[in-house]
């Protein structure tokens, strides 16, 4: 029950390990290569390329300050170490800032699962003896909202599973909106499970605070621009019934006949399906992001990021 970029980093403290390489740029190499097979990895792929990327930038400047080889991978594994530590911790840090902000009494909307989020509403429940109610968002009888229902009913949270298509209902009783995030762009905005993007725009509408909880090392250096930029992080689309899917382009969606028949009528149309897993939301969307570096604002990621890798 850890990130995907946590378990990414160990992979690769592991190799460094385990590694037979005999000169820094070998070890580089090495990295670098098993980082390329672990950014492949679909569920989880935007985070586990931010952390592959933010280790690597350890392995870099630990090569520059360090030109024995011996010596610069004990400092890489004990930089690596370390990395792997404040990551863990990270979700603590983020439920002790992101509870204050949620009032007794209040209605918490919420969807998809986030260990974050539920992390964030076990402590605010625990330790901040807050008092609140948690509505989900799930249109599956197996989807992830009740992955995050039951943890938090076990807790003592009363919980409400309402359909995605009726967030706009469901707002009108609830005082806020927390989310987490897949990665947080250049201009503060997320990458996140699909259906997060409307839910932000009705809660702006609506006039209800938009949060968002998310580790640093989610942060990525990417700046979509639309939708369509954020098909190129393993969307992948196919026919009803027909093959496609893992032949297709990512951000493609494939097209063929319906049940394998032909069913586009007379003139040989056929039906596609599109399955889209994320989405991306705006920054002006989104009033606070709840990190392990504080409680910052979306222009505030930008200059976190520099931080981060310069």
């Amino acid at each position: 029950n850890e990130p995907g970029a946590i378990a990414a980093i160990k992979v690769l403290l592991e190799l460094i390990q385990s590694s037979e390489a005999t000169t820094i740029m070998g070890l580089q190499i090495e990295l670098q290569a098993a980082a390329d097979l672990l950014r492949q990895h679909e569920a989880e792929g935007i985070s586990i390329a931010s952390g592959c990327e933010l280790f690597m930038r350890f392995v870099t400047r630990t090569a520059l300050d360090h030109t024995d080889y011996d010596e610069c991978k004990h400092k890489v594994l004990q930089r690596g170490e370390f990395f792997k530590e404040h990551s863990t911790r990270a979700r603590a840090r983020i439920a002790e800032l992101g509870a204050p902000f949620l009032r007794d009494g209040a209605a918490v909307l919420t969807t998809g699962y986030s260990r974050v989020v539920l992390a964030l509403l076990l402590h605010a429940a625990s330790v901040g003896k807050r008092r609140f109610t948690v509505v989900i968002a799930e249109s599956h009888a197996g989807g992830p909202g009740h992955q995050l229902a039951s943890p938090l009913l076990e807790g003592g949270i009363p919980v409400t599973m309402v359909d995605e298509s009726a967030v706009a209902v469901a707002l009108e009783s609830a005082q806020l909106v927390l989310v987490g995030a897949e990665g947080v762009v250049e201009n503060g905005g997320i990458i996140s499970k699909v259906g997060t993007c409307q839910l932000a725009m009705i809660a702006k509408a609506m006039g209800r605070p938009f949060y968002v909880a998310s580790e640093s090392f989610k942060f990525v250096r990417q700046y979509p621009l639309n939708q369509a930029d954020v098909l190129s992080y393993g969307e992948r689309g196919s026919a009803l019934g027909g093959g496609g899917g893992q032949g297709e382009p990512k951000g493609a969606a494939a097209s063929g006949p319906a049940g394998g028949a032909d069913s586009g009528g007379g003139d040989g149309l056929q039906l596609v399906v599109r399955r889209i897993t994320r989405d991306y939301t705006a920054p002006h969307y989104i009033n606070l992001l709840f990190t392990d570096l504080g409680v910052l604002t979306p222009s505030a990621v930008s200059d976190e990021l520099i931080k981060l890798y310069y």
